[in-house]
């Protein structure tokens, strides 16, 4: 397949379905693990099983996964994702509630925006993705405003205080992973081999992390519960497999500021998650707050750029 070749609208569309809906349900998923799972051993397992898992798939694809220089992009690429970023919020999410997490994870389209140098001729200058993201930002504020009265009325515990400030640093870590892995990755590089790595490299770290901390006798092996079992094996299928090699494919065919609306969408598709079961009430104010930033994503996702790098529209490995 050509340099040129464009990657094929249905590709796309479905990677972009996988990352908006999958990735908003892992926000759930990830709070049901963790009532088995300490934050450093469920980080552990999943991403060391799902990096052996593709690298497994890609080299029985007959695909090349011993390249060194794509080895190295992808260690401090995955360092940064999913080590860092995603380590804080699921962290943070044994003393915050999974909404506040997700609107946390919405600012990572203003850290695209501000740290992408190569397109902020482009991103300064539209005025329809700077007012995309504003009105996104103001949507994911009304889609959980009265949880955060609520939040904010009950007080916060040191704990809490400390995961506020990791949700709003972390995804400045997701925004800078991403883009290092975008532009320093050689153009004939499979994406799913650069996924397998970071996320066998992740895991990895965590794994370090949870026996310095001991967390590996802190989990009652013999009596996990059924539902972070099954939570566990959802985000290794789903949130890593499908959609974190989804989202990476995205990066090398898309504009990051494009991709990064998937942050506002997974928002949504946590409400919907609470509301089949979790029997919460969506009220008047959160259904504008939904309307509002799917309003924010097709107006952001209207604009084409061009980039300057071309690359391989390869979707399977």
């Amino acid at each position: 397949m050509s340099n040129n070749t464009k990657a094929p609208l249905s590709m796309v569309v479905l990677a972009f379905a996988l990352v908006y809906i999958v990735w908003g349900s892992t926000y759930f998923f990830i709070q049901n693990a963790l009532k088995g799972f300490t934050p450093f051993v469920l980080g552990a397992i999943r991403f060391v099983s799902a990096g052996i898992i593709l690298l497994l798939i890609c080299r029985a694809k007959g695909l090349d996964i011993f390249k060194w220089r794509q080895i190295k992009i992808a260690a401090l690429s995955g360092f940064l994702l999913l080590f860092l970023d995603n380590g804080m919020f699921i962290w943070a999410e044994q003393y915050l509630p999974s909404s506040l997490a997700a609107i946390m994870a919405s600012t990572v389209t203003l850290w695209f925006i501000f740290l992408d140098k190569r397109q902020w001729k482009v991103n300064f200058s539209s005025k329809k993705i700077l007012l995309g993201v504003l009105i996104g930002l103001i949507g994911v504020v009304l889609l959980f405003w009265e949880r955060l009265q609520l939040i904010f009325h009950t007080g916060f515990k040191k704990e809490q205080l400390i995961a506020l400030l990791m949700l709003t640093f972390g995804p400045s870590t997701w925004a800078i992973g991403s883009l290092y892995s975008k532009y320093k990755s050689d153009k004939d590089d499979n994406a799913f081999v650069s996924t397998g790595w970071q996320m066998l490299f992740a895991g990895i770290i965590f794994l370090v992390g949870s026996f310095i901390k001991g967390d590996m006798q802190k989990v009652e092996w013999a009596h996990l519960p059924v539902r972070s079992i099954y939570s566990l094996v959802y985000l290794i299928a789903f949130g890593s497999l499908l959609a974190y090699t989804s989202y990476v494919w995205l990066l090398q065919v898309k504009s990051a500021t494009i991709v990064s609306t998937h942050a506002y969408v997974n928002p949504v598709i946590a409400v919907f998650l609470g509301a089949l079961f979790g029997h919460e009430d969506i009220s008047f104010i959160q259904i504008i707050g939904l309307i509002i930033i799917l309003s924010s994503v097709l107006l952001i996702s209207r604009i084409k750029i061009k980039w300057p790098i071309k690359r391989k529209a390869q979707f399977t490995p």
